[in-house]
């Protein structure tokens, strides 16, 4: 099904166009169903429409200088992925689409009242995933409150790129293209991370190999291009100070979900670290000097589909990165040695990441994710 639903997809990107994507998806079961599938590929569609190849931008004198300026650096960072990084090369990223928005799509996750396994929605193409994206964010709030109202709690999340998986050419967009150059050098290393594997029905894996190869790739062209580092270890540390936070929060929620403790016991803890975690925020974002960068994520409520989708990015980065050390710290050599674990059985795969998670090599892994980029080059 995946390999046919990729040709449909070409064939309508093509000029087959809406009638295509109808009728297929007046095929699929279950209206809620037809009419995910269509907002999703018409969605898509209206990405590609808008993408311009970026020698033709940069062709046209009338161009506006800055963004002229960011499609040379992330062409230069597209082929830096290819070069340095053993990433794929092809028409991804070498065209830009501008959407008028700040986000290409939005992601909806869910989660129980005492529990911070997330809901799964089984897609076609990726499986069973644990969160299910729109392109409208009245679509997306649309659904969540469905889910709110059948007792989840729910967490829709702005997200700025996405990857097709290699069935289509990935645009830049304007939803990151004018963030710190090293985060869009992040964000197209993960992108083109999924298009080198991605195993349907398992976003940790999946998630946590992209993320693996983003901080690598982003530390070696740190590296590269040193000029860049002040910049973005003052944007990452903010963030890997947030991620620690939020990391904490998790297993001390995770632990209390997991205790003998009566529900009406476990709610009223669940409360209360709720509660400490905003006090904590609040003195880290005077430590900050009022940077308020997290202030959206905290300003909505904090439940365990909030808490549960930060770790779905996170969860298995240290045991790959054990792995990749194991490797010598070559690319290609690692990602054969994935490729190869994604062919086990996710209990197996599972099981060699838990083993892997355990070493001395994990442990200097989780200190080098909470280290500066500057103190590890």
């Amino acid at each position: 099904m995946p390999i046919l639903l990729a040709r449909l997809l070409r064939r309508a990107s093509r000029g087959a166009g809406l009638a295509l994507t109808m009728a297929f998806a007046i095929g699929l079961p279950g209206c809620a169903q037809v009419g995910y599938y269509a907002q999703s590929i018409n969605g898509h569609f209206t990405v590609l429409h808008e993408a311009q190849p970026v020698s033709d931008l940069l062709a046209d004198p009338s161009i506006d200088p800055r963004l002229r300026s960011r499609l040379i650096e992330a062409e230069q960072i597209r082929s830096y992925a290819v070069s340095a990084l053993g990433e794929p090369d092809n028409g991804s990223y070498r065209s830009y689409a501008d959407l008028k928005r700040p986000f290409v799509v939005y992601n909806v996750f869910a989660a129980p009242a005492l529990s911070l396994k997330l809901h799964e929605s089984c897609l076609l193409v990726v499986g069973c995933v644990e969160y299910r994206g729109y392109y409208s964010r009245e679509s997306a709030e649309a659904y969540a409150a469905e889910l709110h109202r059948d007792g989840w709690e729910t967490f829709v999340a702005g997200i700025p790129a996405y990857s097709t998986l290699g069935y289509f050419d990935d645009p830049l967009l304007n939803t990151f293209i004018y963030l710190p150059r090293a985060e869009v050098a992040r964000m197209i290393f993960h992108e083109l991370a999924h298009q080198i594997l991605f195993v349907r029905g398992d976003t940790a894996f999946n998630e946590s190999f992209a993320v693996t190869v983003e901080t690598v790739g982003v530390r070696r062209w740190l590296a590269a291009h040193p000029d860049a580092a002040i910049e973005y270890d003052r944007y990452d540390a903010h963030r890997r100070q947030f991620r620690k936070l939020v990391d904490g929060y998790r297993k001390r929620l995770a632990a209390v979900y997991d205790s003998s403790e009566a529900d009406a016991e476990k709610i009223a803890n669940k409360t209360v670290l709720f509660d400490r975690m905003r006090a904590d925020y609040d003195a880290l974002k005077t430590s900050w000097g009022g940077y308020k960068g997290f202030d959206l994520w905290f300003a909505t409520d904090l439940n365990n589909a909030k808490i549960g989708s930060f770790a779905t990015y996170n969860q298995w980065v240290p045991a790959f990165m054990a792995l990749l050390a194991q490797e010598h710290d070559d690319l290609p050599t690692f990602y054969a040695a994935v490729k190869a674990m994604s062919k086990r059985p996710e209990a197996e795969r599972n099981a060699t990441l838990a083993a892997l998670d355990g070493t001395p090599a994990a442990a200097a892994a989780r200190a080098l994710l909470d280290a500066p980029m500057q103190a590890v080059r």
